[in-house]
């Protein structure tokens, strides 16, 4: 996302390490859905960051061990962290590892807000925040919300998401998932809404497109076309689709971003490089209903461009 800064002596710097600020009141599911993308990590060394490690019960046969400097050894190359107070400090420290994660995902309290955490978080020169993915539980989800008492901190979790995940679809009629929806659409939360059961969502979907390249990525599916490119079907999967979009000419970035993002739209993930009407090659990275455009490494290209687009069925 962030483009090489200069290290020390002019030598360029390690590339800002992405992190992902998961959250959700209590009850949601974040643990459960931490878990899955652990188990699922589809060879990514995740960092996890915790207020404790009390708050976040990693399953036993994840845990190959302990260090002394009170970090979590987990399967795969994965850590998990206790941040307590110091949430930048601990960013800092894990992103200098040696080898650094590839990604960073931090669990907030439930009853936290964590558009708060990663306000901080965007502090670490050493990290980016990429995205804001915020879960609910179906099954209590109305209740919370009229609650005197908590309703307020759980609409304020979920406006400010980049992704809304509506955990435990399966506990409730389907007619009650589409009414939560449009119940969310109605109280101001802009950001896509996706089903989920026992917090299984495929991890590019939380963690996004690997690599500078769409097709660095699994693919999960097949979307609509935007904007008449050519597609590259793929394999769909029960609630995503996705496919790899070719472009044979230059395109206006923005206005396909703001396509993409736009409400209604169901994109939840997409990445690739594109040639911009001036030519330029740009980096276009979407989360829900947020975009970013930044110069990739190479700054000019040939006026092909990609794009792999992951949308909620």
């Amino acid at each position: 996302m962030a483009d090489l800064a200069s290290g020390p002596e002019g030598a360029p710097a390690a590339p800002a390490v992405p992190v992902v600020v998961l959250g959700g009141y209590l009850g949601a599911g974040k643990t459960t859905t931490v878990n899955h993308l652990l188990r699922h990590a589809g060879g990514r060394r995740i960092a996890v960051l915790v207020n404790d490690f009390g708050e976040l019960a990693i399953d036993a046969d994840l845990i190959e061990g302990q260090g002394k400097d009170g970090v979590l050894a987990l399967a795969g190359g994965c850590v998990c962290c206790s941040f307590g107070g110091d949430l930048l400090g601990s960013l800092r420290d894990v992103a200098r590892r040696e080898p650094p994660p590839d990604v960073v995902l931090i669990e907030t309290s439930g009853v936290g807000l964590p558009a708060a955490v990663a306000r901080v978080a965007r502090l670490a020169a050493e990290v980016q925040v990429q995205a804001l993915v915020v879960l609910a539980d179906a099954e209590t989800l109305p209740e919370r919300l009229a609650d005197r008492f908590v309703g307020d901190v759980v609409q304020q979790q979920l406006a400010e998401a980049d992704l809304v995940v509506l955990n435990k679809v399966d506990r409730v009629p389907a007619q009650q998932v589409q009414a939560l929806m449009a119940q969310l659409a109605g109280r101001g939360v802009l950001a896509p809404v996706v089903p989920c059961e026992r917090g299984q969502l495929p991890p590019e979907v939380v963690f996004g497109v690997a690599g500078n390249r769409p097709d660095d990525a699994p693919s999960l599916g097949r979307v609509a076309q935007p904007l008449g490119s050519r597609a590259s079907m793929a394999v769909a999967s029960d609630r995503f689709e996705s496919v790899v979009q070719h472009f044979d000419q230059p395109v206006d970035v923005a206005a396909l971003a703001a396509t993409l993002t736009a409400p209604g739209s169901r994109v939840v993930r997409a990445k690739g490089v594109l040639t911009g009407l001036d030519g330029q090659r740009q980096l276009l990275q979407v989360v829900g209903c947020r975009f970013e455009l930044t110069m990739p490494a190479a700054a000019r290209g040939p006026s092909e461009g990609q794009l792999l687009v992951i949308s909620v069925r």
